[in-house]
């Protein structure tokens, strides 16, 4: 009898797209409809939750022995499959230290560990390059990170490392630490008064509207307005807390950075 999980269930993407890079695929029998990594995850299995919800029913006909989720957003469904005798296990990585925990967990979950921390040193040393290749830059910029826009939401912690790692300076680093997105409200006078080198809008699940950024009252004197280091990172690339905000998100913010130095 072979003791690791052969049945499971991700409700989120991030573990879809480790179990994917471990080539334990195989295991995963449902995903969430907002699956966005690997692209052949969508169509070869099957969608059973969205991410506060799920559909109970076909998740217990799936006869899972192992549902992964993630964060408090999913505590509800958690505690429902926990009632119907379902083991589940709920990460809440909210930093780059917390994603690297959650590779190596998910591959000592499945048997295998070596691999996965194979993958995790291939990111320190993706990291400890991008640290030494914004060295070079002649100083940190101010970056404003919009994870939302009604309301204006700054970055969640991992964004706000992943600047600092690329070599930028993130506006709210006071707010950067809370889980909530409600706590990193900020409002247009906020932003305008840490005057922001580079603006990154990723607004999540929809297209960044550089114009409207443009338009806020009084933001065409902001450096980033003047200079239009303006950009849009996609949601997909580095609000979802996996392998993606580095092998995509992290790669994006150093362009960007570099862009911003090579005009200075």
């Amino acid at each position: 009898m072979n003791s690791l999980p052969q049945r499971i269930i991700c409700l989120t993407t991030e573990t879809v797209e480790v179990l994917y890079m471990l080539g334990e695929q195989d295991r995963i029998v449902g995903i969430s409809g907002y699956t966005t990594r690997p692209a052949i995850a969508r169509k070869e299995k099957p969608k059973v939750a969205a991410f506060t919800t799920a559909k109970i029913d076909k998740i217990l006909d799936l006869k899972p022995d192992l549902v992964l989720g993630f964060s408090n957003l999913q505590a509800d469904i958690a505690a429902e499959l926990i009632k119907a005798g379902i083991e589940v296990h709920v990460f809440n990585q909210r930093s780059i230290e917390g994603i690297l925990r959650m590779i190596v967990t998910t591959g000592r979950l499945v048997g295998a560990t070596e691999q996965a921390v194979d993958i995790v040193n291939d990111i320190q040393k993706q990291i400890a390059t991008a640290r030494k290749t914004a060295s070079a830059l002649p100083r940190k910029p101010k970056v404003y990170f919009e994870e939302w826009n009604d309301p204006m939401m700054c970055s969640i912690r991992w964004a706000a490392e992943l600047i600092d790692i690329a070599g930028g300076e993130d506006c709210f680093p006071e707010l950067s630490q809370f889980h909530s997105a409600r706590d990193r409200v900020v409002t247009p006078d906020q932003v305008l008064a840490r005057m922001p080198d580079i603006i990154i809008g990723s607004w999540c699940g929809k297209k960044f509207q550089p114009d409207e950024v443009v338009s806020r009252e009084g933001w065409t004197a902001m450096p980033a307005v003047k200079n239009k280091m303006i950009f849009e990172i996609k949601s997909a690339d580095i609000l979802q807390p996996g392998p993606s905000v580095f092998t995509h998100g992290l790669n994006q913010l150093e362009a960007i950075m570099q862009q911003w130095g090579k005009a200075q």
